[in-house]
Formats: C-alpha cells, sequence, structure tokens
C-alpha cells in the first residue's frame, strides 16, 4: 500500500527493565527514555506524522514508589524546558490527554503554559498520556453523557458511537492509526482502548531506551505494508470459474 500513518500512538515500555539490565536505579532508565522521546519525535516529524501520542503515564503509575513518581514528574517538567524551543521552531502543538487534576499544580501549570504557547500551530501535534487510562476516559464520557441526558440536553434514545466519541478527553484527535508497543509485552494495557478500535497495532522486543530511529523507520515501513479493511472487503481477487471463493 505503502501509505504512511496520519496518527502513531506509542506505549513506551521497558524502562525499569533496561536499567536493572544496566545495574542502575530505575529513574536511569526513564531518564534514557526520555532520550527515547526526543529521537521519536524527530523520526515522526521526519516521516511527516501529523499526530504523535505517548503513553508517558498511567493512572495505575500512581501506585509506583512515590520517589519513583516524584522522579517520573521531574523528568517531565525538564522534558518541556529543555524541549519547549524545539517545539516552536518545528511548529509542534502539545496537547495533554488523561486526569489533569492528578498532576502536581506545578506540572500542570507548566504544561498549560506551553499548550497555550503552542496552541497555534498546525504542523504536528504530540499528545502527552498523563495520568490516562483508556477505562477511566470512557467512564468519564458516560458520566457526562448521562449528566447531559439528566440535564435534558440530549436524548439518550440517541446516544451513538460518535456522541460517545465526542465526550472523550480530546474528542478532535483524530483515532491512532498505528500503536507500538516497545519491551516484548503483547497487550495495550489499558491505552485509547476507544480509539484503538481499527488500529494496526505493532509488538516489537526492543525495550524503549533502545529505540531508535531505525527500528521507528522499520515499524512505519511494516505499517505501509499493511492492508486496512475497517471490517470490509479490498483487493479480493476473483477465483477462478468453478472455485469457491473465500
Amino acid at each position: 500500500m505503502n501509505t504512511k500513518p496520519r496518527h502513531v500512538a506509542i506505549i513506551m515500555d521497558g524502562n525499569g527493565r533496561w536499567a536493572k539490565a544496566q545495574g542502575k536505579p530505575r529513574l536511569r532508565g526513564h531518564e534514557a527514555g526520555v532520550e527515547t522521546v526526543r529521537r521519536t519525535i524527530r523520526a515522526a516529524r521526519r516521516h511527516g506524522i501529523k499526530y504523535l501520542t505517548l503513553y508517558a503515564f498511567s493512572v495505575e503509575n500512581w501506585s509506583r514508589p512515590a520517589l519513583e513518581v516524584k522522579g517520573l514528574m521531574a523528568l517531565l517538567g525538564n522534558f518541556l524546558e529543555k524541549n519547549e524551543k524545539e517545539f516552536h521552531d518545528n511548529k509542534i502543538k502539545l496537547r495533554v490527554l488523561g486526569r489533569r487534576a492528578d498532576l502536581p499544580k506545578s506540572v500542570d501549570a507548566m504544561l498549560t503554559r506551553v499548550e497555550a504557547a503552542t496552541a497555534k500551530y498546525t504542523e504536528a501535534t504530540l499528545v502527552l498520556a498523563l495520568s490516562y487510562g483508556g477505562r477511566t476516559e470512557i467512564a468519564h464520557a458516560a458520566r457526562q453523557l448521562a449528566k447531559a441526558a439528566r440535564e435534558g440536553k440530549i436524548d439518550p434514545d440517541k446516544i451513538d458511537e460518535a456522541a460517545v466519541a465526542g465526550a472523550l478527553y480530546l474528542p478532535d484527535i483524530p483515532d491512532p492509526d498505528f500503536i507500538i508497543r516497545t519491551s516484548g509485552e503483547i497487550r495495550l494495557s489499558n491505552f485509547l482502548l476507544w480509539q484503538s478500535a481499527y488500529s494496526e497495532l505493532y509488538f516489537t522486543d526492543i525495550l524503549w531506551p533502545d529505540f531508535t530511529e531505525a527500528d521507528f523507520d522499520a515499524a512505519i515501513e511494516e505499517f505501509s505494508n499493511r492492508n486496512r479493511r475497517f471490517g470490509g472487503v479490498k483487493n479480493i481477487v476473483a477465483a477462478p470459474e468453478g472455485k469457491a471463493k473465500c
């Protein structure tokens, strides 16, 4: 097909295992993972990908040791400080996906500031999934629709897929065409459960800190060779006369 995805989402997994293999604290793995984020943003821009969503921190991650969580929040702040200029230089818009109220006030304030400063850009969009969970998002959408129905703003009988999609955290962001997960785990781990209904999935054994631009290129090449049918039928060759069709 030789097509490229418009929206790529990545489950960045393996920082802890990378650190353990290196004999280093887990936070060192997260620091190495930040460098991979920078590489991946460059690679996505090179491929002309319009939306890049990174699963940076799940709602379940709050149960990790307090010191690790504190370190992750500090890394997020440092990432924003060091890369804001690159966002402006390359006209990249920043968006946040998740329960923002859970985040430390200082981190949320910094995210809000960078979002506002980059809001006018249309070249590309970087979405950071922070304190995010797919089931949490769907439950949030259900509450929003229930409230609207209670207030008489919508007819419950007319709630359809479009209504649910419109009540999600970022309804203006298109569904991901391609979801990549590193580290060898083969599951979505509560990531974009509604939006991934027709996403192409790609799993690699490479740990996130070791994921290179070449690895990203290989994933995009794999996507370009897939035949996306969305439940329909494409490129079906007629069976020879007398043969049953599949």
